[in-house]
């Protein structure tokens, strides 16, 4: 692993402005006190003025409902920065992003605890000339939404900062289904335009994720075979090693599908799938990922069962907050078509789980068989050549081909050509929510996903979980393995193997 004290990469917008000023901004964070905060958000705010890109004009301001003092609010921010930020801890640094963090207590859902709020950014605005831009984090429970879009946006009408922007990041799960998905855009409709509104999906801030598009369309050697002609199928693994602990109560509410697949899953197809855009801008980018979704091969829920296989790991039942009779997944499998012109009869396996053996985030792109004419001897040695992107852990990609073993014999055997991010460019690659923070901050949506984006996902999400209510309860499988045997036999009717997380190999493979 990197170590923290090696070189630390530039973090570069999507549209290539590597050096483009952060702008003054009050950002405020809803649901400060929570795990995302302290973890994720602070940590990245930190990297980012370690790295001088952030203003000294900026004002961060955690909102909660619970009484706080604004010392132990900052000191408990310090203890997450020390124990979760990708760089080192540096006291100059600390000092100076502490004196621009604040705490403010108040309700989502009363209007007079927003107007205290305004009347606070309008005073630390003033005293550190951050000006009249407003950056708004939400990262409460999904049930929160609402009230602070609802009571953000009547402050909004009644604004007079109208020299300055306005904008929201959303964290997931954005809505329970199409309709709930839908309700939320309207809301957010009433009071916002579709370019201030940033919903948040941190997989896309990840560098392999990025670089998905550079590799298919910056090299010759992609391009030409990144089509039906020469791809077998595709697979996408996130697996988590951690069962689901203490968020079995939302867990409970949301299973695999919401919880992962309708947006990291999908979101992850899109770029796989999509063709080259016209511009690297936001719009050119998701109008490509969208037609994507739109393809999406659709089926009745009865059909669609078909092409599922859901589990549930065996002890998910005493967590604590589940239902005795709980038929929440913890896992689930399916298989989509992409019916473009690049990708028809090309099958999309998915596949996620909680309490597997490893955590791993992988892409595997795999090609057809070559035909066993030239080494018959070896033919049973032959392996498909396989590119393997991984996200998560160890960011970088890996390809798979077949050499003949040194000798005077014709001996066949897979190999392995490897590419590490930390390895290749000395420096761990920048966390996902400083990319992500800061492309909100400079106004850039590249990688944030759009209102008809969040809606083609739920769209082919409601299909399957209308199929699911009439289906078998979740099948049981162990804790620490790949899933329910009935996943592998799902791959078998193909004549396929799932791919093996974290090797170069089929879980099949010898």
């Amino acid at each position: 692993m990197a170590q923290k004290d090696r070189e630390c990469p530039t973090i570069h917008s999507s549209n290539g402005a590597a050096h483009q000023d952060t702008p003054p901004c009050v950002l405020t964070i809803f649901g400060a006190t929570g795990d995302l905060a302290k973890r994720k958000l602070l940590p990245a705010l930190y990297n980012l003025m370690a790295q001088k890109l952030l203003p000294d004009e900026f004002v961060i301001v955690g909102y909660g409902r619970r009484p706080q003092d604004e010392g132990q609010f900052r000191d408990g921010f310090a203890e997450g920065i020390k124990e979760f930020a990708r760089l080192d801890w540096d006291e100059a640094v600390w000092n100076k992003l502490k004196e621009r963090i604040f705490y403010q207590q108040g309700a989502y859902n009363e209007a007079a605890s927003f107007k205290t709020l305004q009347d606070r950014l309008d005073q630390l605005s003033k005293q550190f000339n951050a000006g009249p831009n407003r950056m708004f984090y939400m990262a409460t429970p999904p049930d929160e939404f609402a009230p602070i879009i609802e009571n953000l946006g009547q402050l909004r009408q009644g604004n007079n900062h109208a020299d300055g922007w306005c904008r929201l990041i959303i964290e997931k799960p954005f809505g329970r289904d199409l309709a709930s998905a839908h309700e939320l855009n309207m809301l957010l409709g009433r009071y916002f335009n579709e370019d201030e509104v940033f919903r948040i999906d941190h997989y896309l801030g990840k560098e392999t994720v990025q670089n998905i598009l550079v590799l298919r369309f910056a090299n010759a050697i992609w391009e030409p075979l990144w089509n039906n002609h020469y791809i077998d199928h595709v697979q996408i693994v996130v697996a988590e090693e951690v069962g689901v602990g203490r968020r079995a109560g939302y867990y409970e509410s949301s299973g695999a599908l919401r919880d992962m697949v309708v947006n990291h899953m999908m979101q992850l197809v899109s770029l796989v799938a999509m063709e080259p855009p016209v511009a690297l801008t936001a719009n050119a980018i998701r109008d490509e990922k969208v037609k994507v979704l739109r393809a999406i091969r659709k089926f009745s829920p009865e059909e669609m069962v078909k092409y599922t296989v859901r589990g549930q790991y065996e002890g998910y039942k005493q967590e604590e907050g589940v239902a005795p009779d709980s038929r929440t997944e913890t896992y689930v499998a399916m298989k989509l078509w992409v019916d473009s012109w690049r990708f028809s009869g090309v099958p999309f396996y998915l596949r996620h789980g909680k309490d597997l053996p490893r955590r791993n985030t992988e892409i595997v792109v795999r090609w057809k068989d070559t035909p066993c004419v030239l080494f018959n001897d070896s033919c049973d040695k032959l392996k498909s050549n396989m590119l393997i992107l991984r996200i998560q852990p160890n960011e970088g990609f890996a390809l798979r081909a077949n050499a003949k073993v040194p000798g005077s014999g014709n001996d066949i055997r897979d190999v392995r050509m490897d590419f590490d991010y930390s390895d290749a460019f000395g420096a761990e690659p920048p966390e996902a929510y400083e990319r992500l923070l800061r492309d909100a901050l400079i106004g850039d949506g590249t990688l944030f996903t759009r209102r008809d984006e969040a809606e083609a996902a739920w769209s082919i999400a409601d299909t399957v979980l209308e199929g699911w209510k009439n289906a078998p309860a979740p099948f049981s499988y162990k804790p620490k393995t790949w899933g329910p045997a009935e996943a592998d036999e799902f791959m078998a009717e193909d004549g396929r193997r799932w791919h093996e997380p974290g090797t170069a190999s089929d879980a099949t493979d010898s």
